[in-house]
């Protein structure tokens, strides 16, 4: 299957002894560890283009852990495993809960998400899905009753940004922890 989906890193058993205690999971990343294609060695003005998409939603004055929520959201639909890596951990740091990053791909059955939440993990999915079933009047009201047209505008732009840095790095194949030094 293409890089990307589920079995990006297909996992692996080793130590199987009979019981689930000895069970060892493993990642293979032995095919994956370096990029397809070093995206921060492209001509300039493409990573600039990024950066400067992404300096505007950074400072556009939505809440950081909302935008964490977007980012990872974004990121497990389109199975991009370096942003989900980057994204948890920037998440952590910014003192996130690891239950809620734990149940963000179940987040409609997880009572911990708040309203404004919800609406931006909603909004997150339709626009990263617009396949699905496009935007609906609803999906839009429901978004617009959480955020302000300029806030709304703004959460538009991050997850337009996050779905741009998904399709680098999974198109890329960037390995989750990839550094350049």
């Amino acid at each position: 299957m293409a890089c990307g989906r589920r079995n990006y890193f297909p996992l692996f058993v080793t130590g199987l002894r009979g019981d689930s205690s000895s069970l060892v999971m493993k990642t293979n990343t032995e095919n994956f560890s370096a990029p397809r294609l070093n995206f921060r060695t492209v001509p300039s003005a493409t990573l600039q283009a990024m950066f400067g998409l992404q300096k505007a939603v950074n400072e556009s004055g939505l809440e950081p852990a909302l935008l964490e929520l977007v980012k990872m959201r974004a990121s497990q639909i389109n199975g991009c495993a370096f942003c989900l890596d980057m994204h948890y951990r920037d998440a952590r740091k910014a003192g996130e809960s690891e239950q809620r990053l734990y149940l963000l791909s179940a987040w409609r059955e997880s009572p911990g998400y708040t309203a404004r939440e919800r609406a931006a993990l909603h909004w997150t999915e339709v626009l990263t899905k617009l396949t699905d079933h496009g935007v609906s009047d609803e999906d839009f009201a429901e978004a617009r009753g959480q955020f302000s047209e300029a806030e709304l505008a703004y959460l538009t732009l991050a997850i337009v940004a996050i779905n741009g840095w998904n399709r680098i790095n999974v198109g890329f194949r960037t390995p989750p922890g990839f550094v350049t030094t």
